[in-house]
Protein backbone atom coordinates (compact mmCIF):
# COMPACT_ATOMS: atom_id res chain seq x y z
CA UNK A 1 0.00 0.00 0.00
CA UNK A 2 2.76 2.72 0.84
CA UNK A 3 4.39 2.06 -2.63
CA UNK A 4 0.81 1.51 -5.02
CA UNK A 5 -2.31 3.18 -2.84
CA UNK A 6 -2.16 5.76 -5.43
CA UNK A 7 -2.50 3.10 -8.32
CA UNK A 8 -5.22 1.28 -5.93
CA UNK A 9 -6.97 4.17 -5.16
CA UNK A 10 -6.31 7.18 -7.45
CA UNK A 11 -8.20 9.82 -6.79
CA UNK A 12 -10.75 9.61 -10.01
CA UNK A 13 -12.20 6.88 -7.90
CA UNK A 14 -13.97 9.12 -5.26
CA UNK A 15 -14.73 12.38 -8.29
CA UNK A 16 -18.21 11.36 -8.09
CA UNK A 17 -18.57 12.33 -4.44
CA UNK A 18 -17.70 15.70 -5.01
CA UNK A 19 -19.74 16.87 -8.17
CA UNK A 20 -19.21 20.85 -7.70
CA UNK A 21 -15.35 20.82 -7.19
CA UNK A 22 -16.32 22.52 -4.37
CA UNK A 23 -16.13 21.54 -0.68
CA UNK A 24 -13.47 19.10 -1.16
CA UNK A 25 -11.63 18.06 2.23
CA UNK A 26 -8.03 18.69 1.39
CA UNK A 27 -7.61 15.19 2.43
CA UNK A 28 -6.50 12.76 -0.53
CA UNK A 29 -8.65 10.14 -1.22
CA UNK A 30 -6.01 8.01 -1.64
CA UNK A 31 -5.11 8.68 2.09
CA UNK A 32 -8.87 8.25 3.69
CA UNK A 33 -9.12 5.17 1.70
CA UNK A 34 -6.01 3.68 3.30
CA UNK A 35 -7.29 4.58 6.63
CA UNK A 36 -10.44 3.17 6.61
CA UNK A 37 -9.23 -0.53 4.69
CA UNK A 38 -6.77 -0.04 8.26
CA UNK A 39 -9.21 0.93 10.16
CA UNK A 40 -11.47 -1.95 9.07
CA UNK A 41 -8.62 -4.68 9.22
CA UNK A 42 -7.30 -3.73 13.18
CA UNK A 43 -10.72 -3.03 14.08
CA UNK A 44 -10.10 0.97 15.44
CA UNK A 45 -12.70 3.25 16.42
CA UNK A 46 -12.06 6.70 14.56
CA UNK A 47 -10.50 8.43 16.81
CA UNK A 48 -7.69 5.47 17.37
CA UNK A 49 -7.29 5.17 13.45
CA UNK A 50 -5.91 8.74 13.41
CA UNK A 51 -4.04 8.25 16.60
CA UNK A 52 -1.89 5.38 14.37
CA UNK A 53 -2.56 7.85 11.09
CA UNK A 54 -0.59 10.10 14.09
CA UNK A 55 1.49 8.15 15.92
CA UNK A 56 2.34 4.89 13.85
CA UNK A 57 5.25 5.17 11.19
CA UNK A 58 3.61 2.01 9.95
CA UNK A 59 0.52 3.62 9.22
CA UNK A 60 2.04 6.85 8.08
CA UNK A 61 4.20 4.69 5.01
CA UNK A 62 1.14 3.04 4.61
CA UNK A 63 -1.07 6.17 3.81
CA UNK A 64 1.64 8.22 2.47
CA UNK A 65 1.51 10.61 5.72
CA UNK A 66 4.69 12.98 6.72
CA UNK A 67 6.38 12.03 9.48
CA UNK A 68 6.02 15.30 10.95
CA UNK A 69 2.31 15.83 9.96
CA UNK A 70 -0.38 16.12 12.36
CA UNK A 71 -3.80 13.92 12.07
CA UNK A 72 -6.63 15.42 11.35
CA UNK A 73 -9.88 15.54 13.39
CA UNK A 74 -11.77 11.82 13.47
CA UNK A 75 -15.07 13.30 12.35
CA UNK A 76 -13.46 13.24 8.88
CA UNK A 77 -14.19 9.45 8.81
CA UNK A 78 -17.54 9.68 9.57
CA UNK A 79 -17.80 12.70 6.70
CA UNK A 80 -16.56 10.34 4.17
CA UNK A 81 -18.11 7.24 5.12
CA UNK A 82 -21.52 9.31 4.63
CA UNK A 83 -20.23 10.04 1.24
CA UNK A 84 -19.79 6.81 -0.01
CA UNK A 85 -23.16 5.07 1.68
CA UNK A 86 -24.38 8.08 0.18
CA UNK A 87 -23.11 7.51 -3.43
CA UNK A 88 -24.07 4.99 -6.42
CA UNK A 89 -20.95 2.85 -5.42
CA UNK A 90 -21.06 2.78 -1.97
CA UNK A 91 -18.85 -0.65 -1.65
CA UNK A 92 -16.29 1.03 -4.34
CA UNK A 93 -13.31 0.24 -2.16
CA UNK A 94 -14.19 -3.87 -1.77
CA UNK A 95 -14.90 -3.40 -5.60
CA UNK A 96 -11.16 -2.29 -6.39
CA UNK A 97 -10.10 -4.83 -4.62
CA UNK A 98 -11.96 -7.86 -6.38
CA UNK A 99 -11.13 -5.75 -9.34
CA UNK A 100 -6.88 -6.67 -8.32
CA UNK A 101 -7.85 -9.73 -7.43
CA UNK A 102 -9.04 -10.59 -11.22
CA UNK A 103 -6.24 -8.85 -12.79
CA UNK A 104 -3.88 -11.19 -10.48
CA UNK A 105 -4.89 -14.12 -12.16
CA UNK A 106 -5.51 -15.38 -8.19
CA UNK A 107 -9.24 -17.20 -9.36
CA UNK A 108 -8.91 -17.64 -12.50
CA UNK A 109 -9.86 -20.93 -13.58
CA UNK A 110 -11.53 -21.43 -10.26
CA UNK A 111 -14.62 -21.99 -10.76
CA UNK A 112 -15.51 -23.18 -7.21
CA UNK A 113 -16.87 -21.36 -4.99
CA UNK A 114 -18.06 -22.01 -0.31
CA UNK A 115 -20.87 -20.30 0.85
CA UNK A 116 -21.44 -20.05 4.68
CA UNK A 117 -22.55 -17.53 7.04
CA UNK A 118 -21.88 -16.04 10.82
CA UNK A 119 -23.58 -14.03 13.65
CA UNK A 120 -21.74 -11.06 14.37
CA UNK A 121 -23.11 -9.74 17.72
CA UNK A 122 -24.63 -5.97 17.45
CA UNK A 123 -23.18 -2.64 19.45
CA UNK A 124 -26.12 -2.28 21.37
CA UNK A 125 -28.12 -3.75 25.01
CA UNK A 126 -30.87 -5.94 24.62
CA UNK A 127 -34.16 -4.27 26.13
CA UNK A 128 -36.84 -5.85 27.83
CA UNK A 129 -40.59 -4.69 26.78
CA UNK A 130 -40.38 -2.27 29.48
CA UNK A 131 -37.45 -0.62 28.40
CA UNK A 132 -38.62 -0.50 24.97
CA UNK A 133 -41.56 1.43 25.38
CA UNK A 134 -40.52 3.93 27.81
CA UNK A 135 -37.41 4.80 25.27
CA UNK A 136 -39.64 4.87 22.08
CA UNK A 137 -42.60 7.59 23.91
CA UNK A 138 -39.54 9.42 25.24
CA UNK A 139 -38.30 9.43 21.38
CA UNK A 140 -41.54 10.20 20.04
CA UNK A 141 -41.62 13.56 22.23
CA UNK A 142 -37.97 14.47 21.06
CA UNK A 143 -38.48 13.34 17.21
CA UNK A 144 -42.41 14.64 16.85
CA UNK A 145 -43.07 18.61 16.97
CA UNK A 146 -45.51 18.82 19.74
CA UNK A 147 -45.36 15.26 21.05
CA UNK A 148 -43.98 16.22 24.29
CA UNK A 149 -47.12 18.12 25.49
CA UNK A 150 -49.46 15.48 24.17
CA UNK A 151 -47.33 12.84 26.36
CA UNK A 152 -47.85 15.07 29.30
CA UNK A 153 -51.54 15.91 28.86
CA UNK A 154 -52.32 11.89 27.48
CA UNK A 155 -49.89 9.47 28.75
CA UNK A 156 -50.40 9.36 32.34
CA UNK A 157 -51.38 6.12 33.23
CA UNK A 158 -47.56 5.38 34.09
CA UNK A 159 -47.42 8.03 36.82
CA UNK A 160 -50.96 7.67 38.25
CA UNK A 161 -49.35 3.59 38.88
CA UNK A 162 -45.38 4.86 39.95
CA UNK A 163 -45.07 8.11 40.07
CA UNK A 164 -43.03 8.30 37.61
CA UNK A 165 -43.49 10.22 34.53
CA UNK A 166 -41.82 9.97 30.79
CA UNK A 167 -38.91 12.57 32.04
CA UNK A 168 -37.22 9.82 33.58
CA UNK A 169 -34.81 7.02 31.55
CA UNK A 170 -35.52 4.59 34.34
CA UNK A 171 -37.74 1.51 35.06
CA UNK A 172 -40.24 2.55 37.61
CA UNK A 173 -40.04 1.63 41.44
CA UNK A 174 -42.50 -0.74 41.18
CA UNK A 175 -42.62 -4.69 43.18
CA UNK A 176 -40.64 -6.27 40.29
CA UNK A 177 -41.05 -9.63 41.99
CA UNK A 178 -44.98 -9.71 42.71
CA UNK A 179 -46.22 -10.89 38.91
CA UNK A 180 -49.55 -8.76 39.94
CA UNK A 181 -47.26 -5.15 39.87
CA UNK A 182 -45.48 -6.30 36.73
CA UNK A 183 -48.63 -6.88 34.67
CA UNK A 184 -49.83 -3.15 35.85
CA UNK A 185 -47.39 -1.54 34.90
CA UNK A 186 -46.96 -3.22 31.56
CA UNK A 187 -50.90 -2.28 30.93
CA UNK A 188 -50.00 1.34 32.13
CA UNK A 189 -47.19 1.50 29.38
CA UNK A 190 -49.58 -0.05 26.59
CA UNK A 191 -52.41 2.17 27.30
CA UNK A 192 -50.01 5.12 27.28
CA UNK A 193 -48.57 4.19 23.46
CA UNK A 194 -51.65 3.63 22.89
CA UNK A 195 -53.06 6.86 23.82
CA UNK A 196 -50.20 8.55 22.15
CA UNK A 197 -50.64 7.04 19.01
CA UNK A 198 -54.53 7.95 19.07
CA UNK A 199 -54.16 11.00 19.37
CA UNK A 200 -51.19 11.72 16.96
CA UNK A 201 -51.41 12.73 13.20
CA UNK A 202 -49.75 9.34 11.96
CA UNK A 203 -51.08 9.57 8.48
CA UNK A 204 -49.57 13.33 7.97
CA UNK A 205 -46.33 12.13 10.20
CA UNK A 206 -46.00 8.82 8.06
CA UNK A 207 -46.61 11.12 4.82
CA UNK A 208 -44.24 13.43 5.71
CA UNK A 209 -41.23 10.86 6.61
CA UNK A 210 -37.94 11.11 8.27
CA UNK A 211 -37.29 10.50 11.50
CA UNK A 212 -40.92 11.39 12.97
CA UNK A 213 -42.20 8.77 11.28
CA UNK A 214 -39.49 6.21 11.81
CA UNK A 215 -40.17 7.37 15.52
CA UNK A 216 -43.64 6.81 15.61
CA UNK A 217 -43.86 3.71 13.45
CA UNK A 218 -41.53 1.90 15.97
CA UNK A 219 -43.75 2.86 18.86
CA UNK A 220 -46.36 1.06 17.29
CA UNK A 221 -44.61 -1.93 16.72
CA UNK A 222 -43.37 -2.05 20.07
CA UNK A 223 -46.47 -1.50 21.73
CA UNK A 224 -48.26 -4.40 20.15
CA UNK A 225 -45.22 -7.05 19.31
CA UNK A 226 -44.79 -8.18 23.18
CA UNK A 227 -48.34 -7.85 24.48
CA UNK A 228 -51.25 -9.61 24.37
CA UNK A 229 -55.02 -8.80 26.00
CA UNK A 230 -54.81 -10.37 29.67
CA UNK A 231 -56.27 -13.73 30.64
CA UNK A 232 -59.71 -12.80 30.89
CA UNK A 233 -60.35 -9.26 29.00
CA UNK A 234 -61.41 -9.25 25.22
CA UNK A 235 -58.54 -6.35 24.44
CA UNK A 236 -60.61 -3.65 25.36
CA UNK A 237 -60.62 -3.21 28.81
CA UNK A 238 -57.35 -1.77 28.93
CA UNK A 239 -55.32 -4.69 30.75
CA UNK A 240 -52.49 -6.54 28.85
CA UNK A 241 -49.47 -8.91 30.05
CA UNK A 242 -46.57 -10.21 27.94
CA UNK A 243 -46.91 -12.97 25.22
CA UNK A 244 -46.34 -15.97 26.52
CA UNK A 245 -44.67 -16.44 22.43
CA UNK A 246 -42.15 -14.68 21.13
CA UNK A 247 -43.00 -12.66 17.83
CA UNK A 248 -41.10 -13.96 14.79
CA UNK A 249 -39.23 -10.69 13.54
CA UNK A 250 -39.41 -9.18 17.29
CA UNK A 251 -37.48 -6.09 17.27
CA UNK A 252 -35.12 -6.83 20.81
CA UNK A 253 -33.82 -2.97 20.86
CA UNK A 254 -35.09 0.88 19.88
CA UNK A 255 -31.12 2.20 19.82
CA UNK A 256 -30.95 -0.33 16.93
CA UNK A 257 -34.20 -1.55 15.32
CA UNK A 258 -32.40 -3.39 12.86
CA UNK A 259 -30.53 -6.14 15.14
CA UNK A 260 -32.41 -9.36 15.79
CA UNK A 261 -32.06 -12.65 18.19
CA UNK A 262 -30.08 -14.85 16.50
CA UNK A 263 -29.96 -18.95 16.79
CA UNK A 264 -27.23 -20.42 14.76
CA UNK A 265 -27.02 -23.60 16.70
CA UNK A 266 -29.30 -24.91 19.66
CA UNK A 267 -27.02 -24.38 21.97
CA UNK A 268 -25.79 -20.57 20.95
CA UNK A 269 -28.08 -17.62 21.10
CA UNK A 270 -26.50 -13.97 20.00
CA UNK A 271 -28.23 -10.79 19.03
CA UNK A 272 -26.70 -9.20 15.87
CA UNK A 273 -26.48 -9.40 12.29
CA UNK A 274 -25.72 -12.38 9.75
CA UNK A 275 -22.59 -12.45 7.49
CA UNK A 276 -22.37 -13.69 4.24
CA UNK A 277 -19.72 -14.60 2.43
CA UNK A 278 -18.83 -16.48 -1.03
CA UNK A 279 -15.66 -17.51 -0.77
CA UNK A 280 -12.89 -19.07 -3.08
CA UNK A 281 -11.56 -22.05 -1.06
CA UNK A 282 -8.24 -22.59 -2.61
CA UNK A 283 -7.01 -18.96 -1.97
CA UNK A 284 -9.23 -18.14 0.81
CA UNK A 285 -10.38 -15.16 -1.47
CA UNK A 286 -13.82 -13.31 -0.02
CA UNK A 287 -15.61 -12.34 -3.59
CA UNK A 288 -18.88 -11.68 -2.58
CA UNK A 289 -20.57 -10.74 0.94
CA UNK A 290 -23.55 -9.46 2.43
CA UNK A 291 -24.70 -8.31 5.81
CA UNK A 292 -28.42 -9.08 6.71
CA UNK A 293 -30.75 -9.11 9.77
CA UNK A 294 -30.72 -12.45 11.57
CA UNK A 295 -34.23 -13.71 10.94
CA UNK A 296 -36.62 -13.53 7.63
CA UNK A 297 -37.13 -15.84 4.58
CA UNK A 298 -35.30 -12.69 3.09
CA UNK A 299 -32.41 -12.97 5.21
CA UNK A 300 -31.63 -17.03 5.19
CA UNK A 301 -28.48 -18.86 4.09
CA UNK A 302 -30.39 -20.03 0.95
CA UNK A 303 -32.02 -17.46 -0.37
CA UNK A 304 -29.20 -14.40 -0.07
CA UNK A 305 -26.26 -17.28 -0.61
CA UNK A 306 -27.78 -17.51 -4.01
CA UNK A 307 -28.54 -13.95 -4.88
CA UNK A 308 -24.58 -13.87 -3.66
CA UNK A 309 -23.08 -16.24 -5.74
CA UNK A 310 -24.89 -15.80 -8.77
CA UNK A 311 -23.82 -11.83 -8.92
CA UNK A 312 -20.19 -12.90 -8.38
CA UNK A 313 -18.23 -10.97 -11.09
CA UNK A 314 -15.31 -13.13 -10.88
CA UNK A 315 -16.52 -16.63 -12.55
CA UNK A 316 -16.22 -17.47 -15.69
CA UNK A 317 -20.08 -17.28 -17.13
CA UNK A 318 -18.84 -19.90 -19.74
CA UNK A 319 -17.60 -22.54 -17.43
CA UNK A 320 -19.75 -24.99 -15.14
CA UNK A 321 -19.41 -23.75 -11.61
CA UNK A 322 -19.41 -25.96 -8.34
CA UNK A 323 -20.87 -24.38 -5.38
CA UNK A 324 -20.64 -25.69 -1.91
CA UNK A 325 -22.05 -25.02 1.36
CA UNK A 326 -23.86 -26.60 4.45
CA UNK A 327 -27.44 -28.16 4.78
CA UNK A 328 -28.71 -24.80 5.38
CA UNK A 329 -28.45 -23.87 1.41
CA UNK A 330 -29.37 -27.25 0.15
CA UNK A 331 -33.56 -25.82 0.02
CA UNK A 332 -35.22 -26.60 -3.07
CA UNK A 333 -35.24 -23.06 -4.39
CA UNK A 334 -31.54 -23.01 -4.15
CA UNK A 335 -30.56 -26.14 -6.35
CA UNK A 336 -33.18 -24.62 -8.76
CA UNK A 337 -31.66 -21.49 -9.23
CA UNK A 338 -28.21 -23.58 -9.61
CA UNK A 339 -30.22 -26.21 -12.17
CA UNK A 340 -31.06 -22.84 -14.33
CA UNK A 341 -27.99 -21.98 -14.22
CA UNK A 342 -26.32 -25.45 -15.26
CA UNK A 343 -23.89 -25.19 -12.35
CA UNK A 344 -23.41 -28.51 -10.35
CA UNK A 345 -24.53 -28.12 -6.11
CA UNK A 346 -22.22 -29.83 -3.44
CA UNK A 347 -24.69 -29.02 -0.66
CA UNK A 348 -25.29 -31.21 1.93
CA UNK A 349 -28.60 -32.50 1.73
CA UNK A 350 -31.24 -31.96 3.88
CA UNK A 351 -31.41 -35.18 6.97
CA UNK A 352 -34.35 -36.90 6.22
CA UNK A 353 -35.97 -38.55 9.25
CA UNK A 354 -38.79 -40.91 9.49
CA UNK A 355 -41.69 -40.74 11.58
CA UNK A 356 -41.18 -44.37 12.93
CA UNK A 357 -37.99 -44.78 14.25
CA UNK A 358 -36.53 -47.27 11.79
CA UNK A 359 -39.38 -46.95 9.49
CA UNK A 360 -39.15 -45.80 5.77
CA UNK A 361 -38.40 -42.00 4.77
CA UNK A 362 -39.61 -39.93 2.21
CA UNK A 363 -37.08 -41.90 -0.39
CA UNK A 364 -39.10 -44.60 0.15
CA UNK A 365 -41.65 -43.43 -1.77
CA UNK A 366 -41.49 -43.06 -5.51
CA UNK A 367 -42.26 -39.61 -7.02
CA UNK A 368 -43.83 -39.34 -10.81
CA UNK A 369 -43.00 -35.55 -11.69
CA UNK A 370 -44.78 -36.17 -14.96
CA UNK A 371 -47.96 -37.29 -12.58
CA UNK A 372 -47.52 -35.17 -9.63
CA UNK A 373 -47.98 -38.08 -7.70
CA UNK A 374 -46.27 -40.42 -4.99
CA UNK A 375 -46.42 -44.09 -4.35
CA UNK A 376 -45.75 -45.34 -0.89
CA UNK A 377 -43.77 -48.64 -0.31
CA UNK A 378 -47.51 -50.89 -0.63
CA UNK A 379 -47.99 -49.39 -4.12
CA UNK A 380 -50.37 -47.28 -3.52
CA UNK A 381 -50.30 -43.92 -5.28
CA UNK A 382 -52.38 -40.96 -4.61
CA UNK A 383 -51.55 -37.06 -6.57
CA UNK A 384 -50.01 -34.44 -5.00
CA UNK A 385 -52.95 -31.45 -3.65
CA UNK A 386 -52.54 -27.99 -4.62
CA UNK A 387 -51.17 -27.33 -1.52
CA UNK A 388 -48.47 -29.75 -2.14
CA UNK A 389 -49.62 -32.71 1.03
CA UNK A 390 -50.01 -36.29 -0.63
CA UNK A 391 -53.02 -37.91 1.68
CA UNK A 392 -52.88 -41.77 1.28
CA UNK A 393 -55.98 -41.68 4.56
CA UNK A 394 -57.99 -44.89 4.32
CA UNK A 395 -55.50 -46.85 2.25
CA UNK A 396 -53.67 -46.92 5.55
CA UNK A 397 -55.69 -49.05 7.04
CA UNK A 398 -55.09 -52.57 7.13
CA UNK A 399 -51.79 -51.90 5.21
CA UNK A 400 -48.98 -54.54 5.95
CA UNK A 401 -46.31 -51.84 6.38
CA UNK A 402 -48.20 -49.08 8.73
CA UNK A 403 -45.92 -50.06 12.07
CA UNK A 404 -43.24 -49.18 9.52
CA UNK A 405 -44.74 -45.84 7.96
CA UNK A 406 -47.24 -43.98 10.72
CA UNK A 407 -48.82 -44.13 14.13
CA UNK A 408 -51.12 -41.22 13.15
CA UNK A 409 -55.02 -42.64 13.15
CA UNK A 410 -55.50 -40.82 9.82
CA UNK A 411 -53.11 -42.51 8.03
CA UNK A 412 -49.83 -41.09 6.48
CA UNK A 413 -49.77 -37.46 4.81
CA UNK A 414 -46.30 -36.42 2.98
CA UNK A 415 -45.33 -32.84 2.49
CA UNK A 416 -44.35 -31.91 -1.09
CA UNK A 417 -42.36 -29.07 -1.78
CA UNK A 418 -42.26 -27.50 -4.80
CA UNK A 419 -38.83 -28.28 -6.10
CA UNK A 420 -39.07 -32.05 -4.58
CA UNK A 421 -37.40 -33.71 -7.81
CA UNK A 422 -34.57 -31.67 -7.70
CA UNK A 423 -34.03 -32.10 -3.87
CA UNK A 424 -34.54 -36.56 -4.82
CA UNK A 425 -31.98 -36.00 -7.36
CA UNK A 426 -29.75 -33.90 -5.36
CA UNK A 427 -30.04 -36.80 -2.35
CA UNK A 428 -28.72 -39.39 -4.65
CA UNK A 429 -25.88 -37.72 -5.82
CA UNK A 430 -25.04 -36.76 -2.49
CA UNK A 431 -24.34 -40.57 -1.51
CA UNK A 432 -21.73 -40.51 -4.12
CA UNK A 433 -18.16 -40.74 -3.17
CA UNK A 434 -16.78 -38.64 -5.57
CA UNK A 435 -19.33 -35.62 -4.11
CA UNK A 436 -18.71 -37.07 -0.84
CA UNK A 437 -14.81 -36.78 -1.27
CA UNK A 438 -15.03 -33.26 -3.16
CA UNK A 439 -17.10 -31.69 -0.32
CA UNK A 440 -15.00 -32.48 2.46
CA UNK A 441 -11.53 -31.24 0.66
CA UNK A 442 -13.24 -28.02 -0.54
CA UNK A 443 -16.45 -27.20 1.96
CA UNK A 444 -14.21 -26.68 5.34
CA UNK A 445 -12.15 -24.18 3.74
CA UNK A 446 -14.44 -21.51 4.55
CA UNK A 447 -14.20 -22.07 7.77
CA UNK A 448 -10.62 -20.54 7.17
CA UNK A 449 -12.55 -17.90 5.85
CA UNK A 450 -15.10 -16.85 8.51
CA UNK A 451 -12.42 -17.26 11.12
CA UNK A 452 -9.89 -14.17 9.43
CA UNK A 453 -13.42 -12.01 9.38
CA UNK A 454 -14.76 -12.34 12.74
CA UNK A 455 -10.86 -12.81 14.60
CA UNK A 456 -11.30 -9.09 16.63
CA UNK A 457 -14.24 -8.12 15.20
CA UNK A 458 -17.23 -10.68 15.91
CA UNK A 459 -18.62 -7.03 17.40
CA UNK A 460 -19.75 -4.97 14.69
CA UNK A 461 -19.11 -1.01 15.41
CA UNK A 462 -22.46 0.49 14.12
CA UNK A 463 -26.08 0.81 14.32
CA UNK A 464 -28.07 -0.74 11.37
CA UNK A 465 -27.90 -3.57 8.57
CA UNK A 466 -26.91 -0.44 6.15
CA UNK A 467 -23.75 0.96 8.06
CA UNK A 468 -22.75 -2.61 8.98
CA UNK A 469 -22.73 -3.61 5.36
CA UNK A 470 -20.96 -1.29 4.69
CA UNK A 471 -18.13 -1.75 7.23
CA UNK A 472 -17.80 -5.55 6.15
CA UNK A 473 -16.74 -4.80 2.64
CA UNK A 474 -14.58 -2.58 3.81
CA UNK A 475 -13.57 -5.37 6.46
CA UNK A 476 -13.54 -7.86 3.62
CA UNK A 477 -11.70 -5.34 1.44
CA UNK A 478 -8.49 -5.18 3.89
CA UNK A 479 -8.55 -9.16 4.90
CA UNK A 480 -8.62 -9.79 0.96
CA UNK A 481 -5.80 -7.27 0.34
CA UNK A 482 -3.98 -9.43 3.42
CA UNK A 483 -4.35 -12.39 0.96
CA UNK A 484 -2.82 -10.91 -1.73
CA UNK A 485 0.04 -9.10 -0.20
CA UNK A 486 1.02 -13.12 1.56
CA UNK A 487 0.60 -14.42 -1.77
CA UNK A 488 3.20 -12.47 -3.77
CA UNK A 489 0.62 -9.65 -4.74
CA UNK A 490 3.21 -6.87 -6.73
CA UNK A 491 3.20 -4.58 -9.76
CA UNK A 492 4.64 -6.01 -12.93
CA UNK A 493 4.80 -3.16 -15.95
CA UNK A 494 1.73 -1.39 -14.69
CA UNK A 495 -0.19 -4.07 -13.74
CA UNK A 496 -1.03 -5.98 -10.80
CA UNK A 497 0.32 -9.86 -10.79
CA UNK A 498 1.16 -12.45 -8.21
CA UNK A 499 4.98 -12.98 -7.71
Amino acid sequence: MAEHRDRLFPSELFADLFPTGRGRPSIPGEVIASVIVLQALYGHSDREAVDALTFDLRWKAACGYAIDKPGFDPSTLTYWRRRLAASNRPQRIFEVVREVITETGAVAGKQRRALDSTILDDAVARQDTVTQLIAQIRRVGREVPGAKDLITEHCTRLAALTGQDYHSTGKPPIAWDDPAARAELVSALVGDALALLAVLDVEAITKTGGKPADAVALLALVAGQDVEPAEDSDGTDGRWRIARKTAPDRVISTVDPDTRHAHKTRERRQDGFKAHVVVEPDTGLTTVCALTKTNGPANSDATVGAELVTADSTLATDQQVEVLGDSAYATGDMLHTLDGKKWLPLLKPWPLRPTVEGGFTLDDFRYDPDADALTCPAGITRKRSAKGTVTFGAACRGCPLRQRCTTSASGRTVLIGEHHQLQREHRKRAADDGFQADYRQHRPMVERSIAWLTRGARRVPYRGVEKNNNWLHHRVAALNLRRLLAMGLTMTDGAWALA
